[in-house]
């Protein structure tokens, strides 16, 4: 009778642990799609034959993206303004106006080399894209063309009212974080277009550059706050093996159920798991986790024949592959040496890392983990 309350004791015990466990959560900050809007303007320079100075003109842009990962993005807009160009031989200089829409794919280049970070103050990316280019207004190519009288200085590329012409584009983009919401944005842009967009024939395509600083507004949260429920730590049931094993009672029954219940003790403490989840990027251990670590290793020294393989791992969806292994291999470093400073031989302790080619769990934030299996 003494060993069924004793049993009912340490159920009502676990059940206790395992529901105040797993009422705990781990709070940890994801990535959030989104989109953004650009508002620039700034310089233009158009290569000709002509000063520097002389080429330069003012450059606007509009554009409306969306950031479908921490490094991939794509975006659409409108730019434009002035072109200008220079006719050397008599020296004139000639401008005319144009819009060019634009479809563009970046790459954050912070991101993808550097980790993803949603409070880093400076971001740098890259672009390459195309779209059509609506040139208009070409009056001052048209009056030097009338001025020049031998047929051999005319523009054999003159074009009347307007000219729509393909366009291919790349560039850089620097961004500093203000808010959430809002930051400062600097670009520099080259685009390519057919040798007839300043109505001179070189024998090669025209060019024409953008320097542009503005502002940026992300539309929506660029991050999520999200949860992952933190396993309950197994509870050992060494102590009441211990008071089983004392009891020496007369009677028949009881001692064999005792020893039923030795057995199955036993089996129990065999293999010991736990799971040490980790925040986006990160390989420190969070306070709420450390108990974790400390719970596995009074297992080890309670079982001394006990060894413990601490396995890596790091979410698909943050990163890449190359940073994703190296951060699952400082996540299984950084448990392994918690278990060698609590007293753990580091002979016992196999630190193994599988990066995000594995992922262990269906929900993407509990993948960003140190599995720990002791047997």
């Amino acid at each position: 009778m003494k060993i069924k309350k004793m049993c009912l004791a340490i159920s009502l015990a676990v059940c206790s642990v395992s529901a105040f466990a797993q009422g705990q959560e781990v709070k940890s900050v994801e990535f959030n799609p989104h989109g953004y809007l650009q508002l620039q303007g700034g310089v233009g320079m158009t290569l000709g034959e002509a000063e520097f100075t002389d080429l330069l003109s003012p450059a606007a842009a509009f554009s409306f993206g969306y950031q479908f990962s921490p490094v991939w993005g794509a975006r659409i807009g409108i730019s434009g303004w002035e072109s200008r160009g220079g006719w050397v031989n008599p020296s004139a200089d000639y401008a005319f106006n144009y819009l060019a829409g634009n479809l563009d794919v970046t790459l954050n280049l912070s991101n993808l080399f550097c980790r993803y970070n949603p409070e880093r103050v400076f971001n740098l990316s890259m672009f390459v894209g195309g779209g059509v280019n609506y040139a208009f207004n070409n009056d001052d190519a048209e009056a030097i063309a009338r001025q020049l009288r031998q047929e051999v200085f005319a523009m054999p590329y003159l074009w009347h009212d307007f000219r729509v012409q393909a366009v291919g584009r790349a560039g850089l983009m620097a961004d500093f974080r203000l808010s959430e919401r809002f930051s400062l944005n600097l670009e520099a842009n080259a685009n390519i277009t057919s040798d007839r967009y300043n109505s001179k024939k070189a024998g090669n395509p025209d060019w024409y550059f953008n320097a542009l600083a503005g502002i940026s507004f992300r539309l929506g949260k660029p991050t999520r706050t999200v949860s992952a429920p933190v396993l309950p730590v197994p509870v050992e049931a060494a102590p009441a093996e211990k008071s089983v094993a004392v009891r020496n009672e007369p009677v028949a029954k009881p001692v064999e159920t005792a020893t039923q219940n030795v057995v199955e003790v036993q089996k129990a403490v065999e293999e010991y798991r736990c799971d040490i989840f980790f925040a986006v990027n990160s390989s420190a251990v969070s306070s709420a986790e450390v108990a974790k670590v400390e719970a596995l290793a009074e297992f080890l020294q309670k079982n001394p024949e006990a060894k413990v393989t601490v396995t890596g791992y790091a979410d698909v969806q943050t990163g890449n592959a190359g940073i994703n292994l190296r951060l699952s291999q400082e996540r299984a470093d950084k448990v392994a040496q918690m278990l060698v400073a609590k007293g753990i031989n580091a002979s016992r302790i196999t630190a193994a890392h599988k990066g995000d080619t594995e992922q262990p769990f269906g929900e993407n934030v509990k993948n960003r983990v140190c599995i720990c299996l002791a047997k």
